[in-house]
């Protein structure tokens, strides 16, 4: 697929390597001379003898035993579970959405997903199972309470206004990240999260706290700019950014770049022209907004961008 149309704006300060912590898939071993395949009788000289019959309980024994054998080499069928997992922040219920790959070896990789101003709806929930088929173990977290969702516009605005209004980005993101890390099979030296639209935000503003995650990842999310006491911002972050996105305004931009720089933080902002708002969600359309467009080539660009971003500051997940 070209992407010559709109090539993106890469903007970014040299993301950190973690290279004491990644831990690289091994090499597959090589067959070495040692192993060959032996001769057979005949080549041996021993076609002499007469071939060996061998007894009808004993072939069924045999028969049996090899396949007792193949069913024990054979690799499980992948599946990814999911399930509710409820948790509290600050006295609020939160309905959380749990997904991992069961067949993998523990302890992997983190990742926490958080949700546009919809709430935690059936695209919040797709993202964290492909992330989950990625080998990640993965919360799509809840930030409205009781794990609610809308379709309705002035609802959504309603309640994402009042997280922003109470300043609840952080202490509900930090909620949800101690969830995940209390969870079997997680490596809690090795996280990181995701954030839609609102949650762009979200996860920004967790960054900006200082919390241990290794790096945040805010897709046409709202920009918001480190405040002047956040000075340990220790998460790398990646900025996806749609340049015709009508929500976001430049001196937003200019406000967020001026204030990683000053924060001396690990930052990164790809910049795709003629994407507008929502372009990673495929049913932004059916909202009928303004300025709020889904769009499959740079949706497909902007995942690769997240995934490779992952794997940078994770390492591998399946490891």
């Amino acid at each position: 697929m070209s992407c010559n149309k709109h090539p993106p704006v890469i903007l970014s300060r040299d993301l950190p390597r973690w290279r004491n912590d990644l831990h690289q898939a091994a090499a597959a071993p090589q067959l070495g001379n040692d192993f060959q395949t032996r001769p057979s009788a005949l080549q041996s000289g021993f076609n002499s003898a007469p071939p060996r019959r061998l007894s009808m309980p004993r072939f069924r024994w045999i028969l049996m035993l090899s396949v007792s054998m193949m069913a024990l080499t054979t690799p499980a069928h992948a599946e990814i579970v999911t399930r509710e997992l409820p948790y509290t922040a600050n006295g609020q219920n939160m309905v959380g959405y749990f997904a991992y790959d069961d067949r993998l070896a523990t302890p992997r990789p983190g990742v926490l997903v958080f949700h546009e101003w919809w709430g935690l709806n059936d695209f919040a929930k797709h993202q964290a199972d492909a992330l989950a088929a990625k080998g990640y173990v993965v919360l799509a977290a809840d930030m409205y309470g009781e794990g609610v969702a809308t379709h309705d516009p002035d609802k959504a605005g309603s309640l994402a206004g009042a997280i922003k209004r109470k300043d609840l980005f952080r202490s509900r993101a930090e909620a949800a990240l101690e969830a995940l890390m209390k969870q079997d099979g997680v490596d809690p030296n090795r996280i990181a999260a995701v954030g839609y639209c609102f949650g762009g935000t979200t996860v920004l503003e967790m960054a900006y706290s200082g919390v241990p995650v290794r790096g945040v990842v805010s897709v046409h999310g709202g920009l918001t700019a480190p405040r002047p006491d956040d000075t340990h911002i220790r998460s790398a972050v990646l900025v996806l950014h749609g340049a015709s996105d009508p929500f976001v305004k430049p001196e937003e931009i200019r406000a967020f770049q001026s204030g990683m720089e000053q924060a001396g933080a690990a930052w990164e902002m790809i910049i795709y022209g003629g994407a507008q708002h929502g372009f990673s969600n495929p049913g932004a359309d059916a909202h009928g907004m303004d300025g709020l467009r889904y769009d499959a080539a740079t949706a497909e660009r902007a995942w690769q961008a997240t995934t490779d971003f992952l794997a940078r500051i994770l390492g591998a997940p399946r490891g």
